[in-house]
Protein backbone atom coordinates (compact mmCIF):
# COMPACT_ATOMS: atom_id res chain seq x y z
CA UNK A 1 0.00 0.00 0.00
CA UNK A 2 1.56 3.64 -0.53
CA UNK A 3 0.64 4.98 2.42
CA UNK A 4 2.54 2.94 4.14
CA UNK A 5 6.15 4.32 5.61
CA UNK A 6 7.76 1.33 5.39
CA UNK A 7 7.38 0.08 1.51
CA UNK A 8 9.81 2.65 -0.37
CA UNK A 9 13.54 3.84 1.01
CA UNK A 10 13.92 7.10 1.60
CA UNK A 11 16.19 8.54 -1.47
CA UNK A 12 19.21 11.13 -0.07
CA UNK A 13 21.29 11.83 -2.53
CA UNK A 14 23.99 9.24 -1.88
CA UNK A 15 24.88 5.92 -3.56
CA UNK A 16 23.48 2.30 -1.98
CA UNK A 17 27.35 2.16 -0.23
CA UNK A 18 26.59 6.15 1.63
CA UNK A 19 29.34 7.70 -0.91
CA UNK A 20 28.32 11.04 -2.26
CA UNK A 21 28.45 11.02 -5.95
CA UNK A 22 30.93 13.70 -7.73
CA UNK A 23 30.61 15.71 -10.45
CA UNK A 24 30.58 13.35 -13.50
CA UNK A 25 27.74 11.37 -11.41
CA UNK A 26 29.71 8.68 -10.62
CA UNK A 27 29.99 7.69 -6.79
CA UNK A 28 33.19 8.61 -5.72
CA UNK A 29 33.62 6.32 -1.91
CA UNK A 30 34.20 8.25 1.43
CA UNK A 31 37.57 9.38 2.55
CA UNK A 32 38.55 9.12 -1.35
CA UNK A 33 41.25 11.51 -3.30
CA UNK A 34 37.66 13.56 -4.89
CA UNK A 35 37.61 15.25 -1.10
CA UNK A 36 40.99 16.00 -1.08
CA UNK A 37 40.92 18.04 -4.57
CA UNK A 38 38.28 20.69 -2.71
CA UNK A 39 40.44 23.34 -1.71
CA UNK A 40 38.30 26.30 0.45
CA UNK A 41 38.55 29.88 -1.34
CA UNK A 42 39.72 31.00 2.38
CA UNK A 43 42.99 28.79 2.18
CA UNK A 44 44.40 30.71 -1.36
CA UNK A 45 46.55 33.17 -1.23
CA UNK A 46 44.11 36.17 -2.67
CA UNK A 47 45.11 39.51 -2.11
CA UNK A 48 43.91 43.15 -3.40
CA UNK A 49 46.76 43.89 -5.68
CA UNK A 50 48.08 45.63 -9.00
CA UNK A 51 45.91 43.70 -10.85
CA UNK A 52 42.87 44.42 -8.62
CA UNK A 53 43.94 48.35 -9.17
CA UNK A 54 44.06 48.06 -12.71
CA UNK A 55 40.73 46.50 -13.08
CA UNK A 56 39.67 49.92 -10.73
CA UNK A 57 41.59 51.65 -13.34
CA UNK A 58 39.70 50.36 -15.88
CA UNK A 59 36.47 50.53 -14.85
CA UNK A 60 36.22 54.35 -14.26
CA UNK A 61 37.74 54.87 -17.55
CA UNK A 62 34.74 52.76 -18.73
CA UNK A 63 32.38 54.18 -16.73
CA UNK A 64 33.55 58.12 -16.40
CA UNK A 65 36.12 58.88 -18.64
CA UNK A 66 34.50 57.68 -21.92
CA UNK A 67 31.35 58.44 -21.26
CA UNK A 68 32.41 62.38 -20.56
CA UNK A 69 34.74 62.77 -23.24
CA UNK A 70 31.76 62.14 -25.54
CA UNK A 71 29.33 64.18 -23.43
CA UNK A 72 32.00 67.36 -23.51
CA UNK A 73 33.32 66.78 -26.64
CA UNK A 74 30.71 65.64 -29.18
CA UNK A 75 32.81 67.21 -32.17
CA UNK A 76 35.83 65.87 -31.41
CA UNK A 77 35.24 62.22 -32.62
CA UNK A 78 34.02 63.38 -36.21
CA UNK A 79 37.44 65.20 -36.24
CA UNK A 80 39.02 62.09 -36.35
CA UNK A 81 36.79 60.08 -39.35
CA UNK A 82 34.36 58.84 -37.12
CA UNK A 83 30.23 59.41 -37.86
CA UNK A 84 27.39 59.89 -35.20
CA UNK A 85 26.87 56.21 -34.81
CA UNK A 86 30.64 55.05 -34.28
CA UNK A 87 31.14 57.90 -31.71
CA UNK A 88 27.93 56.76 -29.66
CA UNK A 89 27.75 52.81 -30.08
CA UNK A 90 31.43 51.80 -30.94
CA UNK A 91 33.47 54.16 -28.95
CA UNK A 92 31.97 53.05 -25.39
CA UNK A 93 32.16 49.26 -26.70
CA UNK A 94 36.09 49.80 -26.94
CA UNK A 95 36.62 50.09 -23.64
CA UNK A 96 33.71 47.62 -22.29
CA UNK A 97 35.71 45.05 -24.42
CA UNK A 98 38.64 46.09 -23.05
CA UNK A 99 37.22 45.81 -19.58
CA UNK A 100 35.62 42.57 -19.86
CA UNK A 101 38.56 40.93 -20.70
CA UNK A 102 40.55 42.06 -18.05
CA UNK A 103 38.69 41.31 -15.59
CA UNK A 104 38.61 37.75 -16.91
CA UNK A 105 42.53 38.25 -17.02
CA UNK A 106 42.73 39.76 -13.03
CA UNK A 107 40.25 37.52 -11.52
CA UNK A 108 41.22 33.91 -13.19
CA UNK A 109 45.16 33.70 -11.95
CA UNK A 110 47.39 30.59 -10.44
Amino acid sequence: MRGDHGSAPERSGRGDDGAEPTADGSQAPDGSDADQMVIHPDELDRSFDWRGWSLVAAVLIAFLVVPAFIYLYPRAPSAFGLTFWDTYLVLPMIPAVVLGLLAVWATTRP
